[in-house]
């Protein structure tokens, strides 16, 4: 049997709080089957309930009305691998040493002034991860979409790391096709274990069924569906009726892509399936919704007004995203938050909905205990020591240089290490980050800095001081 770095004192006993916004908690919902959707590259103002007037979520938008919808959930990382390794094994970069989708010396080698850390590619088997924790409390755990964290071949694979069931998850970050058989245009490259389908069939309708087909095997549960869509995620493909109706649409203020509103309609439609299945399966008290994202919207594709930058990107449009938790009985409708919530969260609060007590040592917090806290002064961290190339609407060679960042409160500060600077933001008075505080506010400046260099310090964390000898400044 594997070792594992953390272990679990899972078979202590558990009893939830009385927690805000939930109402009393039937004892046979003690332990609730978890539903966790997690879509990719899905922007924090991609869903109507959040401000879009071009892209249509009426399925999302009435999950957030059922549930409570978060104002500051964040990714903990801004990037896909990263951010799904943060959320599966509970812990910050630092600890798992997925710092970026490889390699990390992306971009042009003469503008990188530092060599970057060593990356882990993989989320090592080592780790007890989420699925492995809820394994342990009596869960059936599957895995359907983007796993992004390894192969099953390689003993980093969902089946390697807790789940029993696993569609379309290995290494890739992407399919080369949104439609069936999943593969290049000259049919060369093909992946997602996909190998029976019907022709033409669309990626995010066939992970779909496939989740439906888990819950109706094992709806006396408990079980544990993590459904990860590869969608929102280029290759911009969708249905072209879909296509059509959003370009006969007048375009929104910030949104205008008809492929990507197409491909956001489909991820909705999949929502939508998965509750009318709960409910049909008669398991609606007993299950939690989850819906999230993995990173902030990707531009050009979608804009994150009124949030700065996107998908890599340091800003808030990187790494705040939406989340809402629908829990029928026992969550109160029509709730909203702004406590800050990030990815290491989920771990230990469904955990803690499995009566079980996960390890201190983790980064995360359950969730509606900070919410019942109303604790908005926590800390939130991100490390990145690496490079990413950039894209139209980015720096001029870079969407993110080696950085760290610390939220506490409604304060913000990035520090980058190639220049040793650092910019702050008053999030509550500009969420934009429009107006750099640094030179204004040195006491804060010096306070966060401070906090963060003990976290640095704390998990250990690779900071890049050796120069890149290609690098020529200019």
């Amino acid at each position: 049997m594997k070792r594992k770095i953390i272990q679990l004192f899972l078979y202590l006993p558990f009893t939830p709080c009385l927690l805000f916004a939930r109402k009393t908690i039937k004892t046979d919902t003690l332990k609730p089957n978890i539903v966790f959707i997690l879509a990719d590259d899905l922007g924090w103002t991609d869903l109507g309930i959040m401000g879009s007037k071009y892209y249509e979520t009426p399925n999302i938008d009435r999950l957030a009305s059922e549930g409570i919808l978060f104002d500051n959930a964040y990714a903990a990382a801004a990037n896909s691998a990263l951010s799904r390794a943060c959320m599966m094994t509970g812990m910050y970069t630092p600890r798992h040493g997925v710092y970026t989708v490889s390699p990390p010396d992306r971009g042009d080698k003469y503008k990188r002034k530092l060599i970057p850390a060593p990356n882990e590619d993989d989320v090592k088997s080592d780790f007890v991860t989420m699925a492995e924790a809820l394994r342990q409390q009596g869960y059936q755990c599957g895995h359907i979409g983007k796993w992004h964290l390894g192969d099953d071949k390689d003993d980093t694979g969902p089946l390697s790391q807790g789940f029993v069931w696993n569609v379309g998850g290995d290494r890739a970050g992407a399919p080369f096709s949104y439609f069936y058989p999943y593969c290049s245009a000259n049919n060369s490259k093909c992946h997602l274990g996909l190998n029976e389908g019907v022709q033409g069939e669309y990626l995010t309708d066939r992970l779909t069924e496939e989740a439906i087909s888990f819950m109706r095997l094992h709806k006396d549960g408990p079980f544990f569906l993590h459904l990860s869509h590869y969608a929102v995620h280029t290759a911009l493909q969708a249905p072209d009726s879909l296509v059509s109706k959003y370009r006969a649409k007048p375009v929104g203020t910030y949104h205008a892509n008809p492929v990507y509103a197409a491909m956001i309609e489909k991820l909705d439609d999949s929502v939508g399936k998965i509750c009318r299945a709960i409910d049909d399966l008669g398991i609606a008290d007993r299950t939690v919704i989850v819906f999230y994202s993995d990173n902030g919207g990707s531009e050009p594709i979608t804009d994150n007004y009124p949030l700065r930058g996107g998908k890599g990107m340091p800003y808030e449009g990187g790494i705040r995203v939406p989340l809402i938790i629908r829990w029928p009985g026992n969550i109160e409708a029509g709730k909203r938050t702004s406590v800050p919530i990030t990815g290491v969260d989920f771990y230990p609060t469904f955990v803690h909905w499995a009566q079980g007590r996960a390890d201190e040592r983790l980064d995360g917090k359950d969730i509606f205990e900070l919410i019942d806290k109303k604790d908005a002064s926590r800390c939130l961290f991100w490390h990145f020591p690496a490079y990413l190339e950039s894209y139209l609407g980015a720096d001029e060679e870079f969407r993110a240089r080696p950085y760290s960042i610390i939220r506490s409160g409604d304060w913000k500060l990035i520090y980058y290490y190639e220049n040793q600077s650092m910019e702050l933001y008053n999030l509550k008075e500009d969420m934009g980050e429009t107006t750099d505080l640094s030179d204004f506010n040195m006491s804060k400046s010096k306070e966060l800095f401070e906090m963060l260099t003990q976290w640095i310090e704390k998990t250990q964390a690779p900071i890049p001081t050796e120069m890149n000898p290609y690098y020529i400044s200019e």
